[in-house]
């Protein structure tokens, strides 16, 4: 506690505290994630807002998401097109924006929080309005804009963190991830493969010539997910692990 406090003072104050610090530490006593209360968290060098309490950013995600965005970088398309769905917070597609230059990005969430959360983003990280568009969708289910992204029918990268939990591990989870993190950002049904199985059923139709999909999953999901792949005949695919030796996402074609 006394590290998560240190943290505190020092992100959120600025090593000086005023009246409301004592309030935030009661808000960390009671089991609030720190991220919450000092309001924001840092993403591949962008500031993310927490102020609507979206799905807090993991290290696991950072970390395959940084080795996405050179795989954009090095892909040496003039303006690449991607979308990031089961957005959250916004935190890949601005880290995309903001680490590829002329890249242009497509946010989709179905919680209205949310889409109040990626504008917030946008804006705290200046991120020039003609190069996105949010909008609501529940997977693939939403607006036209699935269909005319920047002009164009398909997109260049489609990046995704869907809930993938399993509703049976529940009582394995953080109670303070339970108690304050949006659970429909967490759970996928029971096995975790509701919003995986939605989204892999059609992302292919949203996928441009040499596209890619970057998509995270719960390690024991792998093999569920390798059957989906063939099903819904991606041509190519390649599983990868985290930083902790975990199997974390994917990448198809």
């Amino acid at each position: 506690m006394q590290k998560e406090i240190g943290w505190l003072l020092k992100e959120k104050y600025n090593n000086n505290p005023n009246k409301n610090f004592k309030k935030d530490i009661k808000r960390l006593e009671k089991g609030e994630p720190l991220d919450y209360v000092i309001g924001f968290t840092e993403f591949l060098g962008c500031k993310i807002d927490l102020s609507k309490h979206p799905l807090i950013p993991r290290k696991e995600t950072e970390f395959w998401v940084a080795t996405s965005i050179d795989e954009v970088k090095n892909s040496k398309i003039k303006n690449p097109k991607c979308l990031d769905i089961f957005s959250g917070s916004g935190c890949i597609g601005i880290a995309v924006l903001a680490n590829v230059q002329n890249s242009l990005c497509d946010f989709a969430d179905k919680e209205k929080n949310a889409i109040a959360q990626i504008k917030i983003n946008l804006k705290k990280n200046f991120i020039k309005p003609k190069r996105y568009r949010v909008f609501e969708a529940d997977v693939f289910k939403g607006k036209p804009a699935f269909t005319k992204s920047f002009g164009v029918a398909k997109y260049d990268f489609i990046f995704a963190n869907p809930p993938y939990i399993p509703t049976t591990r529940k009582n394995k989870i953080q109670k303070s991830v339970l108690k304050y993190e949006p659970r429909k950002a967490l759970f996928g049904g029971n096995d975790g493969m509701i919003f995986i199985n939605k989204f892999l059923k059609d992302a292919k139709k949203h996928l441009a010539e040499n596209g890619k999909i970057f998509m995270e999953f719960d390690s024991p999901q792998k093999n569920k997910i390798e059957k989906l792949i063939k099903k819904y005949k991606y041509q190519n695919y390649q599983f990868h692990r985290d930083q902790f030796g975990k199997w974390r996402w994917v990448i198809a074609s």
